[in-house]
């Protein structure tokens, strides 16, 4: 029976270690903030912002809540990211995903600076990400690569099975296993004998999007499986990609759902913003020694 990964817990070592630093920023006068700027009205991710302004409330970051009309112009949300790119309380910048239809998701993502990059979406950060030099890393998959660090897995020379091929998960994810030495094979819908690549992988992190796609007869005895999935049930019930009563059975890892990943993304969030202020305040006193 496989040990369940929880994220929660995992998550809650992350943001009280957070707390301290905030603490110790403060003392040099500095405030982290986060700006999170959610375009319309859609309740998901309503219920996203709202999670992640408690825990800026708990950690001790400024939180700024930018919530603009659906019928927004491209012109005007570029004006407010310009705003909060010159706001020197600002240190992160985070723009809710998915965007209205009439609104360029990538032009959006391309405006918001480098450095306040929260998310880690910048085509920037995604290039220094690729090159071994990260500034910002996308959330969810750094809050995976610390859930995997937390088991204590040696990933060199493992197998890694990477199921879903995403800007957002799939293809960060897989270069950071790379960059622990892992040998990675990356799957998508059109990938042919999916259960043979999985039934071969030491770790399995299934970010598909569809229920149960990944059977728990598939998965390796003693693999670690790191499911990403969220999908709502008729009945109102959450569950992931991986089928994890059967998985459970033959992983010596395995994260549920809810209650694993997801709680890892906020916290990377919150991470990403205190290494913001972090880097400001380097900056800073670098200049005034320089001077």
């Amino acid at each position: 029976m496989a040990n369940i990964i929880d994220g929660k817990t995992v998550a809650q070592k992350f943001k009280n270690k957070l707390k301290d630093e905030v603490n110790s920023l403060n003392g040099h006068g500095v405030k982290p903030g986060l700006a999170v700027v959610l375009v319309g009205d859609s309740p998901a991710s309503l219920i996203y912002v709202r999670a992640k302004t408690k825990a800026c409330e708990e950690i001790g970051i400024n939180s700024f809540q930018y919530t603009l009309h659906k019928n927004i112009t491209q012109k005007e949300l570029l004006r407010q990211i310009s705003e909060l790119n010159n706001d020197s309380k600002v240190h992160g910048i985070l723009v809710q995903l998915p965007l209205p239809d009439h609104l360029d998701e990538e032009l959006i993502l391309e405006a918001i600076s480098p450095e306040k990059d929260a998310d880690g979406f910048h085509p920037v950060n995604i290039g220094r990400l690729v090159v071994g030099k990260p500034l910002f890393q996308p959330c969810t998959p750094l809050g995976i690569m610390k859930l995997l660090e937390d088991t204590g897995i040696d990933l060199s020379g493992k197998e890694a099975v990477v199921v879903g091929r995403s800007n957002i998960v799939g293809k960060p994810i897989a270069l950071m296993l790379l960059q622990k030495n892992a040998t990675v094979t990356i799957c998508h819908s059109r990938t042919l004998n999916l259960r043979e690549k999985i039934e071969k992988a030491d770790v399995v992190i299934a970010a598909i999007g569809k229920p149960n796609m990944i059977k728990g007869e598939w998965i390796k005895q003693g693999a670690v499986v790191i499911d990403v999935g969220i999908n709502r049930l008729d009945n109102g019930r959450l569950i992931g990609d991986v089928e994890f009563d059967g998985a459970s059975q033959r992983a010596s890892f395995i994260t549920p759902v809810p209650g694993g990943v997801g709680p890892m993304t906020i916290a990377m969030l919150m991470y990403n913003t205190v290494e913001a202020a972090k880097r400001l305040l380097r900056s800073q006193e670098s200049g005034v020694r320089n001077k």
